[in-house]
């Protein structure tokens, strides 16, 4: 059994939300991540969610700013959010910027030299923690579903896409939908997979979704006071690649919202909801 370790844990909403460290073989160092434990999780498995942060985010923005445990408590869902990067590497140059390198994993695979012995968040996110958790948790491993906010619902985005009988359910906060079109992926995306953009397309919602399709309704919410929208973010090219196959998507234009934690506590409910439904029914 994977070394597992409780950091601490607190009381909410009739449940329990821990923070654990341990070991990962995947990105080959310590990882974190936190759990709220739903009540109902005391009498019987119940589904999982994970929720994957953006830039320079911990395990521990979402579980302390979002306000998502009361409405988890509600409809019985368990909520896992991963770091965003391996840490204390010795990477020389890791943490130089807020935006590559620690707390900027994107959810890749990277094969570039470095960079590949521990950045490998996205076999993280798909393999190794949702085999931890089905150890260590009592969930129903065939009810999971995935969101994220910014790079985090890119990487969302990108898991569901690519792993639609895993992922029943996904949606995504101001997510970064082209990467290979903006400046974050493309910095980010030339570092951790060199130079052949062939390989980042296997990372681009935009382009997947053109390719595979999803099984199911991907809820997006987008702040119109977003300062990264325009130049970062790039929703309407994911709605136009959504069109262009007939893949149902309600992408949603919030006024006067912007990229923070305020906007997403502000619909999370919404989101809770539309997995919950979502993992209610069967999806083959």
């Amino acid at each position: 059994m994977t070394n597992l370790n409780l950091i601490s844990e607190y009381k909410c909403f009739g449940g329990k939300v821990g923070f654990y460290r341990h070991f990962s073989s995947t990105c080959n160092g310590e990882m974190r991540f936190a759990v709220y434990q739903p009540p109902q999780a005391t009498q019987k498995p119940v589904p999982v969610l994970y929720f994957l942060s953006g830039l320079t985010c911990t395990e521990e923005n979402f579980m302390v700013k979002a306000g998502a445990q009361r409405y988890a408590a509600e409809y019985g869902l368990m909520l896992v959010t991963p770091d965003t990067s391996p840490r204390n590497t010795g990477i020389v140059g890791e943490d130089d910027e807020w935006d590559f390198g620690t707390g900027a994993g994107f959810y890749v695979d990277a094969i570039t030299e470095n960079w590949h012995q521990h950045y490998q968040m996205y076999s993280y996110v798909v393999e190794e923690l949702p085999a931890l958790i089905n150890a260590h948790f009592p969930t129903q491993p065939d009810k999971q579903g995935i969101f994220g906010h910014s790079m985090g619902g890119h990487g969302a985005l990108v898991c569901a896409l690519r792993n639609p009988q895993l992922y029943k359910s996904v949606s995504a906060f101001a997510p970064i939908t082209a990467p290979i079109r903006c400046p974050w992926g493309q910095k980010a995306f030339s570092r951790y997979l060199g130079s052949n953009q062939e390989t980042w397309m296997a990372y681009d919602a935009s382009e997947l979704v053109k390719q595979v399709g999803y099984h199911s309704s991907i809820l997006i919410d987008q702040g119109t006071a977003d300062k990264f929208l325009t130049e970062q973010l790039l929703p309407e090219v994911f709605e136009q690649a959504c069109a262009t196959v007939n893949q149902p998507l309600n992408l949603r234009y919030q006024t006067g919202y912007d990229h923070s934690y305020y906007f997403i506590s502000s619909f999370i409910e919404d989101h809770i909801r539309h997995h919950a439904v979502t993992l209610a029914r069967d999806i083959s």
